[in-house]
This record gives structure tokens, C-alpha cells and sequence, in this order.
């Protein structure tokens, strides 16, 4: 399998101190810019193989920015009109990408199958989601939740608009699902992941600053997958979001089903950066047998990587809707 990649890295979040519980009536203040969001030709590519540079080169010593912290960018903004909803109750998650004129955007690039790709993670990312909402002719996305906790939550939006020369951007939003709130532990690092009956193994560092190469092994009672289906043109998507800020990293393999190179697992094989020192929740989405699982992480870049614990299984709250 060619486990070369093309990376799309992208950040959004700033951490957040919450209360006891989420009523109603809360406001959501917009998020303040902290960085400079990497351009799109940056995000696709890292700026050197793990072969570049030895220890303590160049791109080990500058860490990869940890652009988009905001709601706002690059003349456009991310409008979420469903800022609060309830735990545990289904509820229609409503928002539109606006142009720097305040025009409901109404025409995107597709990419990876889709026009745009929605993440939904709390704030202490037990809770994950991948979504694909619908677009209205009037540019108005919407699609259903339920969201099993109260808390905070962030929306994340990737998309790249038609518009001549515009690049591939992600937004991020505050949403708050009101209720009690009880905040989980974050599980402890591992290379072992187990959802539905399959298992996959992690092998691979998430390095700070610095490309390096992950690979992640699907197997069933004991058995290779050997058949994964493909899955928004790809055999897999991994996803990474920094503990404490939620910083957004999203990575998609360069190979492709009916490449010829390419092997349907039992691997798939990713390259990634990582934007920091820090604690990081992996969450790869794969197919089998018709349907979407999510395997989860957490892994720790520039302090040992994973160690030998493996997270109980069933501690995180799985994307088991996904809603693609």
C-alpha cells in the first residue's frame, strides 16, 4: 500500500471554562483570531518527510501553526443560527457560511465527495461527529443531532467555496447543550481502539512541528479486514483534535480505491504534523459491511507518543449516528 499523504491541516477552538450546567438563555461570544490559518496549498502538503529532518531540525524546532481559532475568516464567516440545543433531544443544527458582503454563500467546491464536511466535538472530547449536512437553495445547511451530554461543544465547518481563488478553509462555533453538566476524563493513551467488534491498532508517533507517519491496522475477531468499502473516496479519514483547545488537524490518505496501488486494509496509512506538544484525540471514521465506525485515540505528540494502556473500551460516546 502506498503509505505516502497529502495532509489537510486545519486548527479551530479556544478553550473553554464552564459551570456546573447550560441554561438556555446563555450567549455565545465570538471566537477571537490567534493565529495565522495556514494557506491551502500549506494545509495539503507538510513542509517535509519524516526523512527531512533529523532530530532537532528545522521544522522540529517551529511548530506548525495551529491557524483558525476563529469564526471569521479569509472574508468569510461561519453563521451558526442553532447556538443551543438540549441533550438528549434531536434537534435540527441550522447555520450558513456568509460571504465578506454578508451573502448566504450558495455555491462550493466538492471535495472528498462533499461540498462540506462538519465536525461536532465536545469540549472534552468524549463526543464525537462527522457529518453531511443539507444544503437549501437559499444556502441555508442544516441536519439533525442528538447530543447525549450537556456541555460545550464545537461546530467545525470545512468547505471551499467556487468563488475564483478561493481556498480551503474550516470555521469553527461555540455550541452549548444545556443540562447538567458533569465533565468526563479524557481516556488514557493507547495504541487500541475497539468499536463493534473490530479492533485497530495504531502504530506511529504524532510528532510536533515535524511529518510523521501513522498507520492504523483493522482487523475482526482476530482476522485482517482485507474489504473495506470506500468511504468518501478514500479507505479511511483521520481526524485529530488538540486537548485544552481543540485544535483542529484533518488528514486524508493519497491513496485511493481503483488506484492500482492502493490495498483495501487491513492498513490504512496516514502522514500528519502535529500542530504542538500536547495530548490529542485521534478518531478515524472507516467502512465495512455498509456501514461507518469510528475508531478513537488519545495519543500524546512530543511526550512519548502512545504508551501500552488501552482506553476501556465503551469510556468515549462513539459517533455511532455519523448522519453522512
Amino acid at each position: 500500500m502506498n503509505t505516502g499523504l497529502k495532509i489537510t491541516a486545519f486548527a479551530a477552538a479556544l478553550a473553554a471554562t464552564f459551570g456546573a450546567a447550560y441554561g438556555i438563555g446563555e450567549t455565545l461570544d465570538p471566537v477571537a483570531v490567534a493565529e495565522r490559518e495556514p494557506a491551502h496549498g500549506e494545509r495539503h502538503a507538510p513542509t517535509s518527510s519524516p526523512e527531512a529532518e533529523g532530530e532537532g531540525g528545522e521544522s522540529e524546532r517551529h511548530a506548525t501553526p495551529a491557524g483558525g481559532l476563529q469564526i471569521s475568516e479569509g472574508g468569510y464567516t461561519l453563521d451558526l443560527r442553532t447556538p443551543r440545543v438540549t441533550a438528549g433531544q434531536r434537534t435540527d443544527l441550522r447555520f450558513t457560511v456568509r460571504d465578506g458582503d454578508g451573502r448566504a454563500v450558495t455555491e462550493y467546491r466538492r471535495e472528498h465527495d462533499k461540498e462540506l464536511h462538519l465536525i461536532v466535538a465536545s469540549r472534552d472530547l468524549l463526543t464525537y461527529r462527522h457529518l453531511h449536512p443539507t444544503r437549501a437553495a437559499d444556502g441555508t445547511w442544516s441536519i439533525p443531532v442528538d447530543l447525549p451530554r450537556a456541555g460545550g461543544y464545537r461546530v467545525f465547518a470545512d468547505f471551499t467555496p467556487a468563488a475564483k481563488g478561493a481556498e480551503n478553509l474550516t470555521l469553527g462555533a461555540d455550541l452549548a447543550a444545556s443540562g447538567a453538566y458533569r465533565p468526563g476524563d479524557l481516556p488514557p493513551a493507547g495504541d487500541t481502539a475497539r468499536v463493534d467488534g473490530y479492533e485497530v491498532e495504531l502504530t506511529g508517533d504524532l510528532r510536533p512541528g515535524r511529518a510523521s507517519g501513522l498507520s492504523l491496522r483493522v482487523t475482526r475477531d482476530g482476522k485482517p479486514v482485507t474489504d473495506l468499502q470506500p468511504y468518501l473516496g478514500a479507505y479511511g479519514h483521520l481526524v485529530a483534535l488538540r486537548a485544552g483547545d481543540l485544535a483542529y488537524l484533518h488528514v486524508h490518505p493519497h491513496g485511493a480505491p481503483g488506484d492500482g496501488r492502493t490495498a483495501p486494509g487491513p492498513e490504512v496509512a496516514f502522514t500528519a504534523t502535529a500542530p504542538s506538544v500536547g495530548t490529542y484525540r485521534l478518531f478515524l471514521d472507516f467502512r465495512h459491511d455498509g456501514v461507518v465506525r469510528t475508531a478513537e485515540f488519545t495519543v500524546r505528540a512530543g511526550a512519548g507518543g502512545t504508551d501500552a494502556q488501552t482506553p476501556p473500551s465503551g469510556t468515549p460516546e462513539h459517533s455511532d449516528g455519523h448522519g453522512h
